[in-house]
Order: structure tokens, then C-alpha cells, then sequence
């Protein structure tokens, strides 16, 4: 095909044309946390994939997100990003890389975005703290994703991993919380293990997307784990659906490799090269007859 007869290629999601969305499609987002997997995640069609700090769980083996550390996004962060020319491509901050100053939070927002290839990061929570941040990281160039309800950085402060925003009280403040989000540039919020009623409420309330895991149909989209929807991880939580068995195909695939292995029968001839046996003979020449011992 001529380039001039080359189709032309889809044009990026931003952060702009992703706020632009809400009310006209619903969006859906994914979980990656490396090259390949960012790779397939963008070719079927996503609008935007989250380099969570997820990870922690799902690549790392650790028992939360809290000892997720910079350098462990950033790298993550680039993987992902080097195989995305469409998808919008959000970068976790991890615990501590913006709490402790509004410093720390700038310069940790910066290096997702010029060392990770991020076009945007995610921030948990409303304090007054976030909030300043959102508003300087906006101002200064740097889409901001909020996240409210279950923020799993707050693990400890929240006694567990559960459905938050069940009370009066609570509900009024995750509202609050979502238009003061939007008031300090926010461009969507992750809507967290909430009641789908007030998910559908915090989602008329607020002009920029609300995008859900565990929060119901009602939000303007959906994010959730790669690992959870392709049966690679051994717990399957509430708010996930399995869409394939991935895990049990690998551990066929690799069964069939081990037991051909075993039998000899792989590596084929298809997968050898040769030489001819006067250039063994001659090497084994050189080595004194053959003597040598492999090593």
C-alpha cells in the first residue's frame, strides 16, 4: 500500500478529548504495567490505560500498593508508554511521592511525565493538600486524574479494603469532594467502591467524567485490573468480571513445552541450525583430538 493510500491513523485521547467525552460516549480504561501488555491493551481499543501503582500486587508479589516506589512507576510508566500511540496513558503517583510537600509532588508529577512518557497522573484523595497540587500540576501543564471512595494509599486510615460513602455524612463528602476536584482543574475522577446510587449522583453533579471500579454502571466509564479480567492473578474481587482464562492457558502452553522437553521431542529440526561435520572435525582438531570437556 502507497503512503499515500495508507489509512490515516486515529488520533490520540488526551486528557481534553477524554474530559470532552463525558455525555456522548462512555470511556473505558485498563490496567498495564509493561510493554507488551500496554501493547494489547491499546490495540483492542481502550481510551486510556493506568500504569497503576497496582503493581505492587500484580507485577511485585507485595501485599499492598504502599511500598510502590518512584522509581518502580517510572519504569512502568516508560514500558507502558513506549508501546501507546493512541490511548491516553495515566501515570499512578505513588505512596509518599506527593504527600510529604507540595514540592515533592511537582517534581514526582514532572518525572512521570518526562522520564515515564505519561500525558497525565492520578492523585488520591481531596485534602487541601491534593487539591493544591491538582491545581498547580494543571496550571503548570500536567493533566491531573482524581481519585475518591476507596483510596487504597489510605488503606490503614480506612481499616480495609471495603465500600466507603455508605453514611450521610460520608456521601456528602465524596460529593463535595468531587466538584472541589473539578474546581481545581481535575480533568475525570476515579470513582472507587462506592454505592452505585451515589456514584450516579457524584456523575450528574460534576461536569468532568466520573470513571468507575466498584462504583456501578452510572458512572461516564470504567477502569479496571488487566490481571483481574484475564484470570492472571488467584483472587477475583467483587467489582471484576473474568473475560478469559489467560492464566490457565499459560500454564497449559507451558505444560506442553515442559513435557516436549522432557521427551525430546523439542527442540526440532525447525529450530536447530547446522554446519557441516568437517568443520566439528576440524574443531575438534584444534582442541587435540577432542578431548575437552563441555563446560
Amino acid at each position: 500500500m502507497s503512503a499515500q493510500n495508507a489509512p490515516t491513523p486515529e488520533p490520540r485521547t488526551t486528557a481534553m478529548s477524554f474530559k470532552a467525552a463525558k455525555g456522548v460516549r462512555r470511556l473505558v480504561m485498563l490496567t498495564a504495567y509493561d510493554h507488551h501488555s500496554a501493547r494489547l491493551v491499546e490495540a483492542a481499543g481502550v481510551d486510556a490505560i493506568l500504569v497503576g501503582d497496582s503493581l505492587g500486587m500484580t507485577v511485585l508479589g507485595l501485599p499492598s500498593t504502599l511500598p510502590v516506589t518512584m522509581e518502580d512507576m517510572v519504569r512502568a510508566t516508560s514500558a507502558v508508554s513506549s508501546a501507546c500511540s493512541r490511548a491516553l496513558v495515566v501515570a499512578d503517583m505513588p505512596f509518599m511521592s506527593y504527600q510529604p510537600s507540595y514540592e515533592d509532588g511537582m517534581r514526582n508529577a514532572g518525572r512521570l511525565i518526562a522520564e515515564g512518557g505519561a500525558q497525565a497522573v492520578k492523585l488520591e484523595g481531596a485534602t487541601e493538600a491534593t487539591l493544591a497540587l491538582t491545581r498547580g500540576l494543571t496550571e503548570s501543564g500536567v493533566p491531573v486524574m482524581g481519585h475518591l471512595g476507596l483510596t487504597p494509599q489510605s488503606v490503614n486510615a480506612l481499616g480495609g479494603y471495603k465500600t466507603q460513602a455508605k453514611d450521610v455524612a460520608a456521601a456528602a463528602k465524596l460529593l463535595a469532594d468531587c466538584v472541589a476536584l473539578q474546581d481545581a482543574g481535575a480533568f475525570a475522577v476515579v470513582l472507587e467502591c462506592i454505592p452505585a446510587e451515589l456514584a450516579t449522583a457524584a456523575t450528574a453533579l460534576i461536569t468532568i467524567p466520573t470513571i468507575g471500579i466498584g462504583a456501578g454502571v452510572g458512572c461516564d466509564g470504567e477502569v479496571q485490573v488487566f490481571h483481574d479480567i484475564l484470570g492472571l492473578g488467584d483472587f477475583l474481587p467483587r467489582h471484576a468480571k473474568r473475560y478469559a482464562e489467560v492464566g490457565d492457558a499459560i500454564v497449559e502452553a507451558v505444560g506442553a513445552y515442559a513435557a516436549d522437553v522432557r521427551a525430546g521431542a523439542f527442540p526440532g529440526d525447525g529450530q536447530a541450525t547446522h554446519v557441516d561435520a568437517e568443520v566439528v572435525a576440524e574443531a575438534r582438531g584444534v582442541l587435540g583430538g577432542g578431548r575437552g570437556s563441555a563446560r
